[in-house]
C-alpha cells in the first residue's frame, strides 16, 4: 500500500474534532507549515496540540489559535505569541508547560516503545507535581511517561516514496523524536525522490516510523526574529 498521498488535505482527511496531535518543528523552523494551513481550512476544533512552542499570532500554530481550534497546548515555549497569552488568562486555553528536554525525549520514548524514565529537570518545582520520584547517583529524579498523539505531523527537507526522511540543521529538533510517536504519522516534505535515491547514510527517520508522506509546497520559512549588526 502507497504511502504517498497528493496533498496535505488528502494526508489529513481522517482527522477530525478532538483529536491530539503533535507537531514538529522549533519556533518557526522545520514546522509542518501545508498540514497546519489545511487543519485551519478545515476548521477542524477543540484539538490538543503538541509541539515545542505555539507559533506567533499569524503564522504557525498561532493560526489555529486564532481561530480557537485549540482545545489544550502542550508545549515548552509559548513566549512569541500574544494570542495565546490572552486566550490562557482569559481561561479559553487549557496549557501544560513542560521542560523541552523532557517534551522532547516523552515523544521519543513513545516512538520506541519505552513506557516511562526518570529525569532530574523538574524536581522541586511545579513540574514534579505528584509525580513519583526516585533518587540516582546522589540526585533526585522525577518519572516522566512517555507521550503519545492520535497523529504525528512531521516536516523534512527530503524524504522517499517508503516514508524514509532527512532533516536540515536546526529543522532536525522535534521532527525527528516525533516521528512514530503518533499512532499515525504524516509527513510533509520540500522533496520528494523515489525509493532507493537517498543514502542510507544520511536517513535520520527510517521510513517504518511513517505512515503518510507528500511533497509540499509554497513554503514561507518564516523568521521570527530579524537581528541586524550595524
Amino acid at each position: 500500500m502507497s504511502k504517498v498521498f497528493e496533498n496535505a488535505f488528502e494526508a489529513i482527511h481522517d482527522i477530525s474534532d478532538g483529536a491530539s496531535i503533535m507537531f514538529g518543528g522549533f519556533g518557526l523552523c522545520g514546522i509542518p507549515e501545508n498540514c497546519i494551513n489545511a487543519l485551519v481550512e478545515k476548521n477542524i476544533q477543540n484539538l490538543t496540540c503538541i509541539s515545542n512552542n505555539a507559533g506567533i499570532d499569524d503564522f504557525g500554530l498561532g493560526l489555529l489559535l486564532r481561530k480557537h481550534q485549540m482545545k489544550k497546548m502542550i508545549a515548552s515555549y509559548v513566549g512569541e505569541n500574544k494570542e495565546f497569552e490572552r486566550q490562557l488568562i482569559a481561561g479559553e486555553l487549557e496549557v501544560e508547560l513542560i521542560p523541552q528536554g523532557t517534551l522532547a525525549e516523552r515523544c521519543r520514548a513513545a516512538c520506541m516503545g519505552i513506557p516511562a524514565f526518570f529525569v532530574p529537570a523538574g524536581f522541586g518545582t511545579e513540574v514534579q507535581g505528584d509525580k513519583e520520584t526516585r533518587e540516582f547517583n546522589g540526585k533526585m529524579h522525577v518519572l516522566e511517561h512517555a507521550m503519545e498523539a492520535d497523529y504525528s505531523i512531521i516536516k523534512a527537507w527530503k524524504g522517499d516514496t517508503n516514508g524514509n526522511l532527512i532533516y536540515r540543521n536546526t529543522a532536525n529538533n522535534f521532527n525527528q523524536p516525533m516521528a512514530g510517536a503518533g499512532k499515525i504519522t504524516i509527513a510533509e516534505v520540500e522533496e520528494l525522490v523515489p525509493f532507493g535515491e537517498l543514502d542510507p547514510n544520511d536517513i535520520h527517520t527510517p521510513g517504518v516510523f511513517v505512515n503518510r508522506i507528500f511533497q509540499g509546497t509554497n513554503y514561507e520559512k518564516r523568521i521570527e526574529f530579524v537581528t541586524e549588526q550595524s
